[in-house]
């Protein structure tokens, strides 16, 4: 039977869900283990749901049509002023992920023109040498190594965006600046998990950790910037150089900085994460390798995979999109009402939080069949437009979508026909931990070896 809580003032609910003793005894796991938490509510109360919090009202939606009201039909209404955001602008900054309102607005308009069609051809020739480089290393490995996938996947992500965004080279340095953004989103994500956390200035040692990351982000994108000069140009930071205000004013070096760290956290950490779940999933379902393989060398047989091949590829694509399905990077949406609205027939009022879940929403059994296997042909045909939303979706929807499946797409595509990919002895698919991206557990071991 469905509770209808009380929050802890008195405030009537207007949603199915937990009590609030319910909700002191999960604390461990929620803790521990949010999305696990999310899951077990949803499983309990259905597509919508309240938590029984004081301030501010907190609710769960979990269905295509809620999905939609908040993200497209009123998206307006809802603003990124979360405890979520709030946490990784402290890595990023006010940059084009956690700014919102007139500001994202400005910022969208600056930075899209980076990501057009013509933009995306030049990714292409950055993804190629950034997996001949992977290639090289797999190749001399001896038979039967073990290595960490989703270690060169994080390495590999880094150098593609910095050479495809800031036509810069971190061939080398990619290790140390991957280990720096995962310091720094483990101490985000420990400060989103609790309601209260000590103030930035104390020196804890999480504070510590928070500032050596953040500094030596701050001083790869410094070297970044001083390298350029004031030379312009059609790549990210080219544009963001070449701004000028109303006064003929350039951007200020904060503000290029709080974009360039954004894409260099959002932009390969999320798509390392896929390609990482991507390769455990090939190695548990070996033909899937096999058929990526051979339509790698039905599209371009005897030469390397282009930009040219991207649209080609259909069954990787597939492959990427039922990975994105399964792990998406971006396990948790959040919005705040700015007034008051109706959801899937609730009544949400003005300064509520929304929760959505992709991961959740993408193994709903009303919306696809077998929610919890690894079926990539189910990507070859048309799917729900709400159910699969691994980049968002309306305004907000991520402005490296497109790059990401160039990416993730010749990569796999090019490598899969190369090299097969399968578990250890006694291996599984490693437990995925919810952290800003759902990362799996203790990296992704795997052995690679020659086709």
């Amino acid at each position: 039977m469905s509770k209808r809580p009380t929050s802890f003032l008195g405030t009537p609910a207007t949603a199915p869900g937990p009590l609030g003793p319910d909700m002191l005894r999960a604390f461990g796991v929620i803790r521990k283990n949010p999305l696990e938490y999310l899951h077990a509510v949803w499983r309990e109360y259905g597509d919508i749901a309240q938590f029984p919090v004081p301030r501010p009202p907190s609710y769960l939606v979990n269905s295509p049509s809620g999905v939609r009201r908040v993200l497209v039909d009123n998206a307006r209404n809802y603003s990124k002023s979360t405890i979520q955001y709030r946490a990784l602008s402290l890595v990023t900054g006010e940059g084009l992920l956690t700014s919102d309102g007139d500001t994202w607005r400005g910022q969208r308009r600056i930075l899209q023109p980076a990501f057009h069609h013509s933009a995306l051809e030049d990714i292409g020739s950055h993804v190629s040498e950034a997996t001949e480089r992977v290639a090289r290393q797999w190749a001399g490995l001896p038979i039967g190594t073990v290595i960490d996938v989703d270690a060169f996947m994080m390495g590999a992500a880094l150098e593609v965006v910095a050479a495809s965004l800031m036509s810069t080279d971190l061939t080398g340095r990619s290790s140390d600046i991957a280990a720096a953004t995962l310091e720094a989103l483990d101490v985000v994500v420990a400060r989103a998990r609790v309601p209260i956390t000590p103030p930035g200035w104390l020196p804890t040692p999480a504070n510590r950790v928070l500032r050596r990351s953040v500094a030596r982000l701050d001083a790869a994108v410094a070297e970044m910037v001083e390298a350029r000069g004031s030379d312009s140009g059609e790549d990210l930071l080219g544009m963001l150089l070449s701004v000028r205000d109303d006064a003929g004013r350039p951007m200020a070096i904060s503000e290029i900085r709080d974009q360039l760290v954004t894409f260099i956290v959002a932009g390969h950490e999320t798509v390392a994460s896929a390609l990482g779940w991507a390769w455990g999933l090939i190695a548990a379902h070996p033909q899937v390798g096999d058929r990526i393989a051979q339509e790698a060398d039905s599209v371009a047989p005897d030469r390397v995979i282009t930009f040219a091949d991207y649209r080609e590829l259909t069954y990787t694509r597939a492959v990427i999109d039922e990975t994105l399905r399964l792990y998406p990077p971006a396990w948790l949406i959040t919005r705040s009402a700015l007034g008051n609205d109706v959801i899937d027939g609730v009544h949400v009022p003005a300064g509520a939080l929304i929760i959505m879940s992709p991961w959740l929403l993408h193994r709903h059994p009303q919306l696809w069949d077998q929610p919890d296997e690894f079926h990539p042909e189910r990507f070859l045909n048309e799917v729900e437009r709400f159910a699969h939303i691994p980049f968002g979706a309306g305004p907000r929807l991520c402005i490296g979508r497109d790059f990401s499946y160039v990416e993730s797409v010749m990569m796999v595509a090019q490598l899969a026909r190369r090299f097969t990919v399968r578990q250890p002895p006694g291996g599984q698919l490693p437990e995925g931990d919810p952290l800003v991206t759902i990362r799996p557990r203790g990296g992704m071991p795997l052995i690679v070896e020659p086709r």
